[in-house]
């Protein structure tokens, strides 16, 4: 309170706080007389002023400040209050965006199932489902064939079984590939060279029409001299044949020549055919899928819903769809009161949710439910202490007849863990599933991610006596494009896989010719120079990976420059055959021995990742010249390793014919035997 004996030596305004006090008496220095000063108080009076004591922060400890003092420990209590009070607001509303994978166990996971009266949905018509479904095959079949084999130098025909599958590839990255070998194209340069066919090995893929029961022996001889085969077809008929066909007076129900084959029109042909010219083949085009993909995005949940086909043990199909061991026996455990059998029925169903490990760059199992003739059995759910409880049934779908998969961009693995995802999967060996990649792995970028609708066919032999397999033929479809690979054994006894033209799977060259690959950090084509903010060419493709990486050559060369080349830094160029020149930039050390004229194979190192030159980062630079020109080292079309010698075109092409009707025939899937 003031006083009248108060001057206003310290006066403010009601409400504000000042450190120390309002010096009116200064005023005196301005040249202001006695009135003048009452003057300016009557008016800061009228304005709120007063005369009071100054602010003091030396208020009682552990008191409520009184009149003007402040305490420290009362405002930074007020504070803290107000930060715990947004954090814990902040954590309430994230979990209950994101459910019970986060902070705590959902209520209704812990109890017993209850009566549920949600009406069905249906997985394939439109609803408010976020993520589309889509339906994926797998199938695991046996089948059979007449064959030809030579035992102790005698023919002999006798009936094979083939192992046949047909699967898209896995949309999802769960435990069941946790463990494969870490992807490195150089690496995998070793384990697709031809093999050296094995005495032991009896194999053969010379396939007959005819079927037989038991073993046929062959016996051949040579045919008389005198012995001539009858004349199918006279010149005559041939002649007119030929005539009838050029005049367009031929159809089906005109004649019964059986000695010419059907004519196929290709594009080529076609625009001869038609008078519009002969029509071009587009080369070195990428088809991708359109998508929304963000590629630093975390992993999202997705459902799967499988139908079992034959009676199965429970371990064997949880094992396959990404159950660990350690999964399976506390689910077992947990089922053990409501649902005892580790036996399902056929027609049995199962509803899986995925979603993402916090331990590893997987899905694992959120929810497990079994459902015998439609009608829900029993469910597990994990908590977020890694425990598997008995829950409510999921909401009610209706079941379609194949098996489907929510698919969720953001899970999509890359094409090298979907095979092998896959392939695990259908118990294909390891070893014949590497050897797929690596034969891959020249064509493709196997780093990039899959689309759904993606698959894979495989023809493998059943295991022998020492559990041995070998690989017959393998077809991968990636969006619009199948590529296919055959095996085959030439007279030296060397085995190979060639595509249908007789070419091997083999590239003259590598794409990301560095260790692990590398991530792709900037493509080929015009872009905004990072460091210099202009418009030009980017003539290769940067591939980042850490300080050191081992650089390999693409293919075989002849060193042409290896030194410092202005803006490229520690530099090596490459000389191939045919117009070919690679170019390695940015490099943190160029191999020793590394000089003009030195020759390099296919996978030498010839210099570590750095980021010397104009360089924003530890990456290489790759660039691949043809002829002078340079061309994108991700999608350029580039030449084969091998091709077959012209000898063998014809029996190649009946191994293909072979293949191709192995593929086709029918077949009952496989069954497993299992008992309670």
């Amino acid at each position: 309170m003031t006083t009248p004996r108060q001057t206003l030596t310290g006066a403010r305004p009601r409400g504000h706080a000042f450190k120390g006090n309002f010096n009116y008496i200064g005023s005196e220095g301005l040249g202001l007389n006695a009135t003048q000063r009452n003057r300016h108080a009557a008016l800061l009076r009228a304005t709120g002023y007063e005369d009071c004591a100054a602010l003091t922060v030396k208020s009682t400890d552990g008191d409520i400040p009184q009149g003007r003092e402040l305490s420290f420990a009362w405002l930074a209590g007020t504070v803290m209050t107000g930060l715990t009070s947004v954090l814990l607001m902040g954590a309430a509303l994230y979990v209950s965006f994101l459910g019970q994978d986060t902070f705590s166990t959902a209520y209704e996971a812990l109890q017993i199932e209850q009566p549920h009266t949600a009406s069905a949905t249906s997985l394939l018509i439109k609803t408010d489902r976020l993520k589309p479904v889509a339906q994926t095959r797998s199938d695991r079949e046996i089948v059979e064939a007449s064959i030809r084999e030579t035992v102790d130098g005698r023919g002999m025909i006798r009936r094979q079984p083939f192992v046949r599958i047909r699967a898209t590839l896995a949309t999802s990255a769960t435990a069941l590939s946790d463990n494969i070998p870490a992807y490195d194209p150089v690496a995998l340069l070793s384990r697709s060279q031809a093999l050296a066919a094995q005495d032991d090995l009896q194999v053969s893929t010379d396939v007959y029409g005819a079927e037989v029961e038991g073993e046929v022996a062959v016996q051949t001889a040579s045919l008389p001299v005198n012995i001539r085969p009858a004349v199918q077809i006279s010149d005559k008929k041939a002649a007119e044949f030929v005539r009838a066909v050029i005049e367009g007076n031929f159809t089906d129900g005109d004649s019964a020549i059986l000695g010419y084959a059907p004519i196929e029109t290709g594009v080529r042909d076609l625009g001869i055919m038609t008078g519009e010219g002969i029509s071009g083949v587009a080369e070195n085009v990428t088809v991708m899928p359109k998508t929304h993909l963000a590629e630093d995005a975390g992993f999202g949940r997705s459902e799967r819903v499988l139908t079992i086909r034959e009676q199965s043990s429970l371990e064997d199909v949880l094992i396959k769809n990404g159950f660990t061991a350690q999964m399976i026996g506390a689910i077992t455990k947990t089922l053990r009161n409501v649902y005892p059998s580790t036996i399902l029925p056929a027609g049995a169903r199962l509803r899986i949710l995925f979603g993402p490990s916090r331990t590893s760059n997987s899905l694992i199992p959120y929810r497990m439910s079994i459902y015998v003739q439609d009608v829900h059995a029993a469910t597990v759910a994990l908590t977020d202490r890694g425990q598997y409880v008995l829950g409510l049934a999921p909401p009610a779908i209706e079941f379609p007849e194949e098996d489907t998969e929510e698919i969720n961009v953001n899970n999509l693995p890359t094409i090298y863990r979907s095979i092998w995802e896959t392939a695990r999967k259908h118990d294909v060996p390891d070893e014949i599933t590497d050897r797929i990649v690596a034969m891959f792995a020249y064509d493709l970028d196997l780093n990039k991610r899959i689309a759904p609708g993606d698959s894979i066919e495989i023809l493998e032999t059943p295991p022998d006596a020492s559990a041995r397999t070998e690989l017959l033929y393998v077809g991968l479809k990636l969006g619009n494009t199948t590529r296919e690979l055959y095996r085959f054994r030439t007279d030296d006894g060397t085995v190979d896989f060639y595509d249908p033209n007789g070419q091997s799977g083999k590239r003259f060259l590598q794409r990301r010719p560095l260790k692990g690959g590398g991530r792709i950090s900037s493509r080929f084509g015009y872009r905004k120079h990072p460091v210099f903010g202009t418009y030009k060419l980017h003539s290769g493709v940067d591939l980042s990976a850490p300080r050191n990486t081992p650089i390999y050559a693409a293919g075989d060369g002849v060193v042409e420059t290896a030194k410092w080349a202005s803006g490229y830094g520690r530099y090596v160029k490459l000389k191939h055959v045919n117009g070919f020149e690679t170019a390695y930039g940015h490099m943190n050390k160029i191999a020793d021995g590394m000089a003009p004229g030195v020759r390099v194979r296919q996978g030498q190192i010839i210099g570590y990742v750095g980021t010397t030159g104009v360089s924003t980062g530890n990456h290489l630079h790759f660039e691949i010249k043809i002829n002078g020109r340079f061309v994108d080292p991700l999608s350029v079309k580039l030449p084969r390793d091998k091709a077959l010698p012209p000898q063998y075109q014809r029996q190649f092409a009946e191994t293909v014919a072979q293949m191709q009707d192995l593929m086709q025939r029918d077949a009952k899937p496989m069954t497993v035997a299992s008992t309670e």
